[in-house]
């Protein structure tokens, strides 16, 4: 495992000089937190034993969302917080894509892009739901937005983790949709993207932007059952947090290259793909959303706002989801180098010595 900051190190330089047109406010700062993070240039955090009193001083994590060592803990409680929200019914994930053709608009616009993204593939959802004549009501969907292939080419596309399921508000009844063979089936695809790229075009129509000359007429929307829906809750819980890459994938770096390893999708087998220290640093930072864009959202009876409901719903069914699975790990406590003992931190952000070096050259520079 090569850690990133190595990298970061390594090919800072070349990165900010081949991609300086490129380069937007929120990558120059994901590569600053991610190149401290964890290091000596780090802000350090004093931990006390609980039992000998031993103390000792602990790097602090940069904390950003893209970093691929930071926000596991933060990863699980938002997918803890969905699981909560599970209902008694068939989930289904559905993959909303975007043509090659609009990319180069996406990325020159992505604030708006993403935010349409999210608007007409829920109003698309919600259109079929309320149209399904075994729903007939209001749906709800757990929304994240991803934006690489898994070679970490620029990709934008949505992913909606969906119950077949759909709240009435008026007449206050709850309907699920049959099972049906296989895995199910909830709404024709083709039927979906149709819809989809009717209400984007026009939703970027509305907001001035201008569409590619030539785009094809037939849009890809994947649907696919997915059981009780946890596993598709993982998937996109994977990736909220912790970045695009992971430090075990990055098999080597050298002065002039990185290479790294990834699932081809056509084959399902391990790829590996060698770039220069420039490029790969690019293929990360790409991916940085802009700052304040929230990447998962919640929709229908599944949003925030609805839990009272949820929770109703569930003891009505009589269905309650597990709060704690298995595989959930707790956030590993430190540990006292002496004793063993938990240890507790009393005191966060103590300048780093390169910090304390720098402010004190400063105050010598005034005083001369």
């Amino acid at each position: 495992m090569i850690p990133l900051a190595e990298v970061i190190a390594r090919h800072e330089a070349a990165y900010l000089q081949q991609y300086r047109h490129a380069i937007l406010p929120s990558h120059r700062q994901a590569l600053a937190a991610m190149k401290s993070c964890r290091t000596a240039l780090a802000p350090r955090m004093l931990a006390r034993c609980s039992a000998c009193d031993e103390r000792r001083l602990v790097p602090h994590s940069c904390g950003h969302r893209n970093c691929p060592h930071c926000q596991h803990h933060e990863s699980q409680q938002w997918l803890e917080r969905q699981l909560k929200r599970q209902v008694p019914a068939n989930y289904f994930l559905l993959t909303f894509t975007v043509p090659a053709e609009f990319r180069d608009l996406a990325w020159r616009h992505q604030r708006t892009f993403y935010a349409l993204l999210f608007e007409c593939a829920w109003a698309t959802v919600n259109t079929f739901s309320h149209n399904d004549k075994h729903l007939h009501g209001r749906p709800g969907a757990v929304s994240v937005l991803h934006t690489h292939s898994r070679r970490l080419d620029y990709h934008p596309h949505l992913h909606l983790a969906m119950p077949a399921a759909a709240l009435d508000a008026k007449t206050r009844r709850w309907r699920t949709k049959p099972r049906g063979k296989g895995n199910g089936y909830l709404f024709n695809h083709r039927a979906l993207a149709k819809v989809f790229r009717a209400k984007l075009l026009a939703a970027l129509g509305r907001e001035g932007l201008k569409l590619p000359a030539c785009h094809p007429e037939k849009w890809v929307v994947d649907c696919k059952g997915v059981g009780n829906g946890e596993k598709a809750l993982v998937y996109l819980g994977r990736y909220l947090y912790r970045g695009v890459v992971q430090e075990k994938d990055i098999l080597s770096c050298d002065e002039a290259q990185v290479s790294f390893r990834y699932r081809d999708s056509q084959t399902g087998e391990m790829a590996v793909r060698t770039v220069s220290g420039a490029t790969f640093l690019w293929l990360i930072l790409q991916h940085v959303l802009p700052k304040g864009f929230r990447r998962a959202r919640n929709f229908g009876f599944l949003h925030p706002n609805s839990k009272r409901l949820i929770a109703l719903l569930q003891v009505v069914l009589k269905v309650m989801p597990s709060a704690d699975p298995g595989w959930m790990k707790p956030r590993p406590p430190f540990l006292c180098t002496c004793c063993g003992a938990p240890m507790q931190v009393v005191r966060r952000r103590i300048p780093s010595a390169s910090d304390r070096w720098r402010s004190s050259s400063l105050a010598e520079g005034v005083s001369m």
